[in-house]
C-alpha cells in the first residue's frame, strides 16, 4: 500500500529524516512514535504528499507520489489519502454533513451518491442526530467522529492521523482508538498514526520509533 524508499528530508541545512524506508501492508495500522522534533510529522507529511522528500521515493497504490506535481498531485492526494489532525480542522461555517462532503466536491463529485454516503458514515460513527449541526455545537468526540468521517468520504487507501487522539479526554480517546481498528476490520481500511498515547501505539499492528531522523525497528 505505502513504499517509502530511501527518503531523506532537511530544513535549513537540518536533517530531520535520513535514508527512511518504510513498507504499510494493506489494512495495517501502523503507530509512529518518538520524541518531538524527531521527525514523525515530518514523515507523515511526506506520506501524505503535503511536502516532497529531498530524494528518495514514496509511492501509494503503486503511484510513485515524488513524480507528481501540481494538479496532479492535488488530484491524487484527495482521491486516495485521507487526514485526521489533533484540532479536527472542521470549517466551523458549515455543518457536519457539509465538512464531511467537502473532499469529495473539491474533488468534483458532486452527485447525490457522496451525501448519502456521508450519512452513511454520520450513521456508522453513531453521529447521525448531528448532521446537521456545525462544528461549535459539538463536542470534541463528536467533532473528531467528523473529521474520521471526512477524511473516509473518497474511500481512500490510506489514512494518516497527526495526534489523532492529543485533544480528547480519556473516554473519548480510548472510543476513537477502538474505532480505528473496527474500521480496519469492516472496511479494510489502512491506518498510519502518528501518537504519545502508549495505549493507541501499543496496540497497532507494528509501533515504529523515530530517533535523530532514523526509524528504530520494522
Amino acid at each position: 500500500m505505502i513504499a517509502v524508499e530511501q527518503v531523506s528530508k532537511s530544513y535549513n541545512h537540518l536533517q530531520v529524516l535520513k535514508n527512511i524506508n518504510l513498507q504499510v501492508q494493506p489494512a495495517e495500522i501502523v503507530s509512529i512514535v518518538g520524541a518531538s522534533g524527531a521527525g514523525k510529522t515530518t514523515l507523515l507529511q511526506l506520506m501524505g504528499t503535503l511536502d516532497k522528500p529531498d530524494n528518495g521515493s514514496i509511492l501509494i497504490a503503486g503511484t510513485d507520489t515524488t513524480k507528481l506535481s501540481g494538479k496532479k498531485l492535488a488530484a491524487f492526494r484527495n482521491k486516495h489519502i485521507g487526514f485526521i489532525f489533533q484540532f479536527h480542522q472542521l470549517l466551523p461555517e458549515f455543518t457536519a454533513l457539509e465538512n464531511i462532503c467537502m473532499p469529495a466536491w473539491i474533488g468534483g463529485n458532486t452527485s447525490k451518491q457522496v451525501e448519502a454516503y456521508a450519512k452513511q458514515l454520520l450513521g456508522y460513527l453513531n453521529v447521525e442526530n448531528r448532521s446537521h449541526h456545525k462544528p461549535s455545537e459539538l463536542s470534541g468526540g463528536e467533532q473528531q467522529r467528523i473529521a474520521v468521517a471526512r477524511a473516509l468520504i473518497n474511500k481512500p487507501a490510506i489514512v494518516l492521523a497527526d495526534e489523532p487522539s492529543g485533544n480528547l479526554d480519556s473516554a473519548n480517546a480510548q472510543e476513537l482508538h477502538k474505532l480505528f481498528f473496527t474500521l480496519r476490520a469492516e472496511l479494510n481500511q489502512t491506518f498510519v498514526l502518528v501518537t504519545h498515547n502508549d495505549d493507541l501505539a501499543n496496540s497497532a499492528d507494528r509501533k515504529l520509533t523515530i530517533r535523530d531522523g532514523i526509524i528504530l525497528g520494522t
